[in-house]
């Protein structure tokens, strides 16, 4: 089952990064309220970049890959898959 990492741009210009198998019902649960803590209060959100792995384990990688990056780094990632 493949599975996926995310982006969502936050009210106040923040980025959140996450992991899931469904990004559509993942997006949801965000601004539902129901996400992350920090996507909670920074309501609301938008998908702005994902990648598809075939493993969650890849995802998962991938994720703390790109939590590690600055901003900027972020930013560049987003603007290069438009």
């Amino acid at each position: 089952m493949p599975a996926y990492i995310y982006i969502l741009s936050c009210r106040g210009g923040g980025l959140y990064t996450g992991w899931t198998v469904d990004v559509p019902r993942r997006v949801e649960q965000h601004q539902a309220g129901k996400g992350g803590r920090y996507t909670r209060s920074h309501l609301p959100v938008e998908l702005v970049y994902q990648e598809e792995y075939p493993t969650q384990g890849e995802a998962m990688r991938r994720e703390c890959e790109i939590k590690k990056m600055t901003r900027a780094q972020k930013l560049t990632l987003i603007k290069q898959s438009i």
